[in-house]
């Protein structure tokens, strides 16, 4: 099994990168998370997914330890296959995902393409106690995760306010993304993260 690889990217072809490893050059698909974090010539480890088919050896890739756990958490729902497991985890952060199962958040999680009502309803009643172990971990510069991360963190719930006005929840994620460093509060980020995308 391979769990991770540190090498330089050498090309960008969204969703799939090529990582050269000593000479060899993996192909690794990513969500958008990870790969809107990438440049070209960029030395990077990447916390990686084997999947063996009969007709294909595939990884996947991620910046962050989080977003492989979750990735495999996802892979056990009933219907979820790593495609759709990918679509998540592109479409919302690890935080408005844990948030949005344990709010029963229907709405929010069926504006992912690809998530059907039934998908949500069944990522809901499926991923619940899953989540429950992984909810609040973050991940250190080691690789090993430590509980600080709130699943109902002021981060989380001002995404999730965006998406209740309208927004879909990648855009809610990089507005947030962009101003949580300023603001603490759940309305102050809302307002920032608002002004923000009303600027572009």
């Amino acid at each position: 099994m391979i769990g991770s690889l540190t090498g330089k990217v050498h090309m960008l072809t969204a969703p799939h990168i090529l990582l050269e490893v000593n000479g060899v050059g993996y192909e690794v698909e990513t969500p958008l998370s990870t790969f809107c974090q990438l440049k070209n010539d960029q030395t990077i480890t990447l916390w990686t997914h084997l999947t063996v088919r009969e007709d294909a050896h595939l990884l996947y890739g991620f910046i962050h330890t989080d977003d492989k756990t979750l990735f495999r958490i996802l892979l056990k729902v009933n219907g979820v296959g790593p495609k759709l497991a990918l679509g998540i985890l592109s479409s919302m952060s690890a935080s408005m995902l844990i948030q949005s199962i344990e709010m029963q958040d229907i709405t929010t999680l069926t504006r992912i393409p690809g998530v059907g009502k039934k998908t949500a309803e069944r990522l809901v009643i499926e991923l619940r106690d899953r989540l429950q172990v992984f909810a609040g971990t973050q991940t250190t510069t080691t690789g090993q995760p430590q509980i600080t991360l709130s699943a109902a963190s002021p981060v989380a719930e001002a995404e999730a306010a965006l998406v209740s006005l309208g927004y879909k929840p990648v855009e809610a994620q990089r507005a947030v993304a962009a101003i949580k460093n300023d603001h603490s509060d759940t309305a102050d980020l809302i307002r920032a993260a608002l002004k923000g995308m009303l600027k572009n």
